[in-house]
């Protein structure tokens, strides 16, 4: 039988999908998945709440990689021979901030500089913007580090994950910003190289730091100037990162359920992608309901008249239901690239809490025939 999904020749699968459609759990379950496979994976998630953490039985607080204890999930002889491994972590934009700082400073001093820096402190913490590069920050040194050969990336909802996708550009657009030329300027330069416009800003911003005595714009421009030399590293990884995630070695995964409200946002963000360049590879419909049973097995049934009509009843409901959610998976396909894989994971009844439920998932995925 064929693999419902094949992740030979990719590196990284980037999860994306509405709140609410079990995005999380279906990325860590892709991760066992290809864990299951043979492969070395990294999953991350840059959801601050620790629901994959969590799920996978892991310190909910820590920042780092965590090795996931695959003992019991993946079968020792699929195992043996094979370089299985899975690790996950929570993101941490500000933790993954000052290791770049730290990594590229170019010198000591600026490093201190730029680490006890006002502005710089609280523009760390930010997860709005901040949090969107110093995720793609995150992935090229998971891409890039020896070890992982596949990297599941769990992504903001859907309503957020166009800016996030677009973290990379928007980043190279402020490097190439006037602003930043500008407030980079030593106090001399600016005065010579500023126009009327630029002045009465500055006179503005110095009013207001004699006022307020918080010397704002000397801690902006001492921000901005001890990032010097910074500049073009910045630049180069936003470029990378933004090729990666186009690469043939990436696929983008959408999460949905079979809801028609979700079925339409993912029709929606399938096309946005798209039209961003941005190849969606495969959709994964979550929580699936079970085939129908066969209703002359009820019919034939040896109970009593009355749990029989109960239970007729029942398979009417199921019946409308499971016809609901054809339907749904019929408007799914509308204007979508026939190309495009869909896979259901299947409704376990129960909210997935444990590795186990993951594994469940992750050995039950199915590919949805037309």
């Amino acid at each position: 039988m064929k693999a419902p999904l094949d992740l030979k020749n990719h590196r990284l699968v980037i999860c994306l999908g509405p709140g609410g459609v079990g995005k999380t759990t279906i990325s860590a379950a892709l991760a066992l998945y290809g864990a299951r496979a043979g492969r070395s994976v990294d999953v991350m998630t840059v959801d601050p709440a620790p629901r994959l953490l969590d799920a996978l039985g892991l310190d909910a607080a820590s920042a780092e990689p965590q090795p996931v204890p695959l003992e019991g999930i993946i079968d020792d002889n699929a195992r043996s021979g094979s370089h299985a491994r899975l690790r996950a972590l929570k993101l941490d934009p500000k933790a993954t901030f000052d290791s770049i700082v730290t990594r590229y400073a170019p010198s000591n001093a600026a490093r201190d500089s730029i680490l006890k820096n006002r502005i710089y402190r609280n523009l760390s913490a930010a997860l709005s913007g901040v949090g969107d590069y110093m995720a793609m920050e995150k992935l090229l040194e998971l891409y890039s580090a020896p070890g992982a050969d596949l990297i599941v990336l769990d992504t903001p909802p859907a309503s957020e994950a166009i800016d996030f996708l677009d973290a990379p550009r928007r980043l190279l657009d402020l490097l190439n910003s006037r602003a930043i030329t500008l407030l980079g300027l030593s106090s001399g330069r600016l005065l010579r190289g500023l126009k009327v416009v630029d002045l009465a800003a500055r006179a503005v911003l110095s009013a207001f730091d004699k006022f307020t005595g918080l010397n704002l714009l000397t801690d902006v421009q001492g921000f901005v100037e001890s990032f010097e030399g910074m500049y073009s590293g910045f630049a180069e990884r936003a470029r990378r990162a933004g090729a990666l995630l186009r690469s043939s070695e990436s696929i983008i995964v959408i999460v949905t359920t079979a809801e028609a409200a979700r079925i339409a946002q993912a029709r929606e963000f399938a096309i946005a992608l798209e039209a961003a360049g941005l190849r969606v590879d495969t959709i994964v419909v979550n929580r699936m309901m079970p085939q129908i049973p066969d209703s002359a097995e009820l019919r034939d049934a040896k109970v009593s008249v009355a749990l029989k009509r109960k239970l007729t009843r029942n398979l009417k409901d199921f019946q409308a239901l499971k016809e609901r959610e054809t339907r749904a998976l019929k408007e799914l396909r509308t204007g979508l690239s026939p190309k495009l894989r869909m896979l259901a994971a299947p409704d376990l009844g129960r909210e997935p809490r444990s590795l186990a439920d993951l594994a469940e998932l992750a050995n039950n995925l199915e590919i949805i025939r037309d």
